[in-house]
């Protein structure tokens, strides 16, 4: 399972608890975010990128699991999904915005933090800072193709 896209990819996915391990410069650009992060288990895959003035998330690829419990959910596809809406900077490190969650059918709020260049904590929350989940994703390094990993 997507473990309810880590609950919520995380009750709604995306940052929170600041890391011993920050970047050295404290103040990263949302290009420092762009790329293509995999959740702890591996099984799914989001390319964070620009959408216009904003920052969204889609996923580039899930493992047969992960797309299975959504299509179970929700009868979609998981790979192409956005699962982050509207996330824009809200501190050092730091863009809030909105996670979907496809296998609860349900938007929540969400947080990313940039905690080094290879890694982020995502948060979610069923309310703003009520009912909570966090994980740390970890960048896939790509050759130049959207989802495919070296």
């Amino acid at each position: 399972m997507i473990g309810k896209l880590s609950l919520a990819l995380i009750a709604a996915a995306a940052v929170g608890v600041a890391s011993p391990v920050l970047a050295a410069d404290s103040t990263a650009r949302s290009g420092d975010l762009f790329g293509v992060w995999r959740n702890p288990k591996g099984s799914v895959h989001i390319e964070i990128k620009s959408c216009g003035p904003e920052t969204c998330g889609y996923v580039v690829w899930a493992n047969a699991e992960a797309q299975a419990d959504v299509k179970k959910g929700s009868n979609q596809g998981l790979v192409g999904m956005q699962l982050l809406r509207d996330f824009s900077s809200s501190g050092a490190n730091e863009w809030k915005g909105k996670v979907f969650v496809p296998d609860l059918n349900m938007t929540f709020s969400g947080q990313v933090r940039l905690l080094d260049r290879s890694s982020l904590r995502a948060k979610g929350c069923l309310l703003p800072n009520f009912l909570c989940k966090s994980q740390v994703w970890t960048r896939v390094e790509t050759a130049g193709v959207t989802g495919r990993t070296l």
